[in-house]
């Protein structure tokens, strides 16, 4: 059982393509409320030299939305067959040197990359067949309607991560004092 009573099986539930696309039109509102609750300095702190900053984690999402989800389920959903553009993730963070960029210029680039995604979904989903499948050499098929739905848990699991970082700055701000009334993490 997961921490939330499930088995983690997925849900019976059908394919919602409608929810996942608003649910992805509304995450830039998200990453702003974040971004606006910190410092300047504090988008570029990390509890430690391996875990990513918040604008690490933003920079992330800005390439993401251009370089991988979009482009492989539009590649899906056209052919296939056709090989996926490589990602090399192997520490892009310090490759790109992430903690260098603007951070208002981050969130306006992923809001921007993030609404054309949406216009072209919103021009391409009536007509998808979602359940095309890239066959992935690790993963196995990788069907067009598990790749909307990874992006739209790909946000997820950032908001959880940026969440994380919140706590770690208000654990360093306490200074003498715990966060433990807050509840555990």
């Amino acid at each position: 059982m997961t921490s939330e009573g499930t088995t983690g099986a997925e849900p019976s539930a059908p394919f919602a393509a409608t929810l996942l696309r608003d649910r992805l039109a509304r995450f830039p509102d998200a990453l702003d409320a974040i971004a606006a609750t910190v410092a300047d300095a504090d988008l570029r702190w990390k509890p430690a030299p391996e875990h990513w900053s918040v604008l690490e984690v933003l920079c992330h999402l800005r390439d993401e939305e251009r370089e991988d989800f979009q482009p492989r389920l539009a590649s899906t959903l056209r052919d296939p067959t056709a090989p996926w553009p490589k990602l090399d993730l192997a520490d892009i963070a310090a490759r790109r040197r992430y903690n260098e960029d603007d951070p208002a210029q981050v969130l306006a680039d992923f809001r921007a990359a993030r609404t054309a995604n949406i216009a072209w979904l919103d021009a391409t989903r009536a007509d998808a067949d979602f359940t095309r499948a890239y066959a992935h050499p690790k993963f196995g098929p990788l069907h067009a309607g598990m790749l909307l739905a990874s992006w739209a848990a790909h946000d997820a699991l950032h908001l959880r991560q940026l969440a994380r970082r919140l706590h770690d700055l208000a654990r360093r701000d306490a200074g003498p004092f715990s966060v433990a009334y807050a509840g555990e993490w």
